[in-house]
C-alpha cells in the first residue's frame, strides 16, 4: 500500500502555521471536522460571491463597499483553492495524471 501524504488542515495553529493531519483513516474525529470546516468555507465563498455580485451590480457602491467586497472574495478564493488542492492531493494516484 502506497504511503500516504500527510493532510494539510484547513485551518492554522496558534503561531499561523500550517497544520497537519497523517492517518490513514478520513473518517477520523479530526478527518471529519476538517471535513465540515472545508464544506463551511465553500458555503462561506457561496455568500461572499453573492455579496460581492450585488455590490458590483450597485452603480451608487463606494470604494469602501467595493474593497471590502473583493478582500472578502479574495479571502474565500483562496480558501476554495485550498480545499481543491487538498482534495487532489488525496485522490488516488492512478498514474494517468
Amino acid at each position: 500500500m502506497p504511503e500516504r501524504q500527510p493532510r494539510l488542515l484547513p485551518w492554522r495553529s496558534a503561531e499561523g502555521k500550517p497544520c497537519y493531519l497523517s492517518t490513514g483513516d478520513p473518517n477520523s474525529r479530526l478527518s471529519r471536522l476538517a471535513d465540515d470546516m472545508e464544506e463551511e468555507q465553500m458555503e462561506c465563498g457561496n455568500v461572499v460571491l453573492e455579496g460581492a455580485q450585488e455590490v458590483l451590480a450597485d452603480q451608487a457602491a463606494g470604494e469602501v463597499a467595493v474593497r471590502f467586497a473583493l478582500t472578502q472574495a479574495v479571502l474565500s478564493l483562496r480558501d476554495v483553492l485550498l480545499i481543491a488542492h487538498n482534495r487532489g492531493c488525496r485522490l488516488p494516484d492512478t498514474g494517468d495524471r
